[in-house]
């Protein structure tokens, strides 16, 4: 807007106690035509704050504007007003619109009254004052203006907060792109009076650095947006309103401000809303913001946090550019979908294309390798982590622990651990989770008394880690110490750690202590709840499984699918068809039957119950099958003799792409076992390294005896053991010695439990067994040295256990147990049905 002259005068004029006229003539009140003054009354609600209560004189070639000399001057009967005016370039024949009131004025309109020109001259007779808003710059000509704007935008560089940027909001070209706090001053930055310097400065300071970096900040309104609003309202989590706010932004102006879309975005991914992401996705194309950098990165990660890596990676490969944040958004989304794969081929993509990765990204692979076991791409990458001098750093050093643990090289992981320049809390954990998964509880014990000699405080994690070890070695004495130190650090009433306390309790067999902690929370989720039911499950005791999750519902707490899980393995253990059956109308009721590990416990349970028909016609009805449900199946028709099928079943298994694992031989080689198929069991022994790279474990190799003993080549599975590449556990002699009683072969089934006395002492077992042999073969002698033998040992056996279920209930039966309330009339049944 160029502008020539500024001048100002005072003027008198009586006002209508806030009234929206005021006239030279207070007794000419004719609107037509009419010479007045137009001005925001004072009792609106949306009056801006002084100096902006104007009043305003609109001709073809001067703007006038006249404000109060103080702000009660609007409510006074008179009011004593201050006149600018500006004189403005031709405007084709149109008027100067009021942009409140839209009533315009002409000083040569035929309808004004008489007076007006001889009114105006007196009007005009202005006096300089400095320039406002809307005035020009100091000086006179082209040259002043130049000066004045050049320094206006050196005040703008050197303090932006100072200005409000209008570029958001403003609705026509002639509106300024900034506009000074104080003196109300304009700025355009497409100004044609501009120094060529401003384009090259503007540049370097996008719109989101000049709101946030330097704290200017768009003069939105309130009513139509409030970023602190916004904000709120993500974090509340209700994301329709917030996307309602964002899509009147983009209605009513071009360019809603970055942080906007990022704060919805950001509200998207933690609430895992996909569809309304896709909507504000679709906001970002509509704005012409898909270009940005930032906000694509945000989109990818948000596609990310909700499950659809096919919509990141087309945001990602739809990018004209790509930095570190980007191949880190997209490789996480892989990584935490279980596609390590890909995340470590992205990872390579990114290196040739010259881009140098940062610790973050180190950090994300490392962990994809752990969960792939990839060992050899993990030592790649810690070669570039030390070329690139990241090893230092806790957070990669620490996740290097993890990556080699979980490889299996604890020896390595600890060799870096011990070579750490600075260890915290997470370093210790990865090397204690190290241990613990590789199946060295001690070891992880040990490392922590280390850690506490060395001063470092442990927390809810490292209790957690430490109690698992000790329930995988069921060392009850270091779990009670460990449960000691928890109470005395306050650790306590961590629900996960109580509920792992649980765990711990029940896996020790500690049922009724487990059931006492359990009772005793002061807070149990679902988590706590599968636990005491699956101590319940791993003890054998089915029924109070049963009885427990009873109690849960009646507590009104939501089972998950684990919960699901325990209660089909207590079923299948007690075979109790009946409560399976019902469990499995829960799961169709509650929507978890398209769980694959849910569908396939529900498999596992029918075959397991001889219902092989339901089992089959459930598997092949499943609408996602992985290499579980396909063990399940096999091992159905395994357990229930059908060896054929089973065989059957696993060369379509491989028909279909799905690999085998160490499980599926486990189960094919039974089924070869139970019917008697030396010649087949040999072949899928042999085939598991040449066909699918299966090392054989000492599972295999006890499944292979069990095949030869069950043939009655007792001989050869003899040999078999003693030519075996590992050394043989006391599960493979035990099998032998099993083979040997059920064909009466003395001297094996002796040489096989002097092997399974060494390894296990403890166990009766093996002296059961032998007796039965001794007894078989009328060796009385012998049987009363074992039984000797064994009372030396101090070895008891457990009592047998059998159950029955009638009428919905079931009933279990201890060898001289008689708590039944039935007991009595149980025995004379006994005694009648014997006589």
């Amino acid at each position: 807007m160029a502008m020539t002259t500024t001048t100002t005068t005072t003027l008198i004029g009586r006002g209508g106690g806030g009234g929206e006229v005021i006239c030279f003539n207070p007794n000419d009140d004719r609107r037509h035509g009419s010479l007045f003054f137009l001005f925001l009354s004072a009792d609106r609600p949306s009056l801006p704050p002084p100096p902006h209560r104007s009043l305003l004189l609109l001709c073809p070639h001067s703007l006038i504007i006249i404000r109060p000399t103080n702000e009660y001057a609007l409510s006074s009967s008179s009011a004593s007003l201050t006149c600018t005016t500006a004189l403005l370039p031709p405007s084709k024949g149109r008027p100067r619109m009021d942009v409140t009131r839209k009533e315009a004025l002409w000083i040569n309109n035929r309808s004004n009254p008489h007076w007006v020109r001889a009114r105006l001259p007196v009007m005009l007779q202005f006096q300089q004052r400095k320039p406002s808003a809307f005035s020009t710059p100091r000086g006179t000509g082209h040259a002043g203006r130049l000066v004045r704007i050049e320094q206006l935008w050196q005040e703008f560089f050197s303090d932006p907060s100072q200005w409000w940027d209008n570029r958001l909001t403003k609705k026509s070209p002639k509106h300024p792109d900034f506009k000074h706090k104080r003196t109300l001053e304009g700025l355009w930055v497409d100004g044609w009076l501009n120094p060529s310097w401003v384009k090259e400065k503007m540049a370097s300071m996008t719109l989101g650095h000049i709101q946030s970096g330097d704290g200017l900040r768009s003069r939105v309104p309130d009513s139509f947006y409030n970023g602190d609003k916004l904000s709120k309202l993500c974090e509340e989590g209700r994301l329709k309103e917030a996307l309602h706010m964002l899509e009147l932004m983009v209605q009513q102006t071009t360019k809603p401000p970055i942080h906007a879309y990022v704060c919805l975005l950001k509200g998207c991914s933690r609430r895992k809303a996909l569809a309304e992401g896709k909507q504000v996705h679709a906001l970002i194309v509509q704005s012409e913001l898909g270009s940005n950098i930032f906000l694509a990165n945000t989109l990818v990660h948000m596609y990310s946090e909700c499950g659809s890596v096919l919509h990141a990676h087309k945001v990602f490969s739809n990018m004209p550019q790509h930095n570190v944040y980007s191949w880190t958004a997209i490789i996480s989304a892989y990584a935490d979908r279980g596609e390590v794969e890909e995340a470590i081929n992205l990872f390579q993509q990114m290196q040739e294309t010259g881009l140098a990765p940062d610790k973050v990204l180190f950090v994300v692979v490392l962990k994809a390798c752990a969960r792939l076991a990839g060992l050899e791409q993990g030592r790649q990458l810690h070669s570039d982590i030390i070329k690139r001098g990241f090893q230092s750093d806790v957070i990669v050093g620490s996740t290097l622990v993890n990556m080699y643990a979980k490889c299996g090289c604890t020896k390595d992981a600890r060799e870096l651990f011990d070579n750490m320049s600075e260890r915290n809390v997470v370093s210790w954990n990865a090397m204690i989770a190290g241990y613990a998964q590789n199946g060295l509880g001690k070891e992880a014990l040990a490392l922590y008394e280390q850690m506490k000699q060395e001063g470092m405080q442990p927390n809810n994690v490292t209790f957690i880690l430490l109690l698992k070890a000790c329930a995988s070695l069921a060392a009850l004495e270091q779990g009670k110490q460990l449960h000691s130190e928890i109470i005395k650090r306050g650790f306590q009433s961590d629900v996960v750690v109580s509920s792992t306390l649980v765990d711990m309790y029940a896996k020790c067999g500690c049922t009724e202590d487990a059931r006492e902690l359990f009772d005793n929370m002061s807070e149990r989720d679902v988590v706590s709840w599968n636990a005491m039911i699956a101590g319940y499950a791993q003890n054998g005791l089915g029924k109070e499984t049963l009885v427990l999750y009873e109690q849960m519902k009646q507590e009104g707490l939501q089972p998950n699918n684990v919960t699901f899980v325990l209660l089909l393995k207590a079923c299948a253990s007690l075979a109790a068809l009946k409560q399976g059956k019902q469990l499995h109308s829960e799961i169709i009721r509650r929507g978890f039957q398209s769980d694959v590990v849910v569908g396939s416990t529900l498999v596992d349970m029918y075959a397991k119950c001889g219902c092989t028909e339901d089992a089959r016609g459930l598997f092949d009805n499943m609408s996602e099958r992985d290499v579980v449900s396909w063990n399940a199946m096999i091992a159905g028709y395994a357990q229930n003799g059908l060896a054929q099928e089973a065989l059957a079943l696993f060369e379509q298994m491989q028909r279909e792409g799905t690999k085998p694992d160490e499980v599926t031989y486990i189960s094919v080689l039974s089924a070869c076992a139970h019917s008697g198929l030396v010649d087949q069991g040999h072949y899928v022994f042999d085939s598991m390294c040449k066909n699918h790279g299966v090392t054989p474990a000492k599972e295999h190799y006890a499944c292979m005896v069990d095949l030869l003993g069950r043939a009655g080549c007792l001989a050869d599975a003899e040999s078999f053991i003693n030519k075996m590449p590992i050394q043989p556990s006391s599960v493979v002699w035990m099998t032998l010695l099993g083979a040997a009683r059920n064909h009466g072969h003395v001297e094996i089934g002796r040489r096989a439990f002097d092997r399974v006395v060494k390894l296990e002492p403890k166990d009766a077992a093996p002296y059961v067994l032998l007796s039965n042999i001794y007894a078989a073969a009328g060796r009385k002698d012998e049987l009363a040295k074992i039984r000797n033998e064994m009372k030396e040992a101090g070895v008891k056996k457990m009592p047998g256990c059998n159950w029955i279920e009638v009428d919905n209930q079931l009933h279990a039966f201890v060898v001289g147990d008689a708590t039944h309330p039935q007991s009595k009339e149980i025995q004379a049944e006994l005694d009648r049905l014997v006589g």
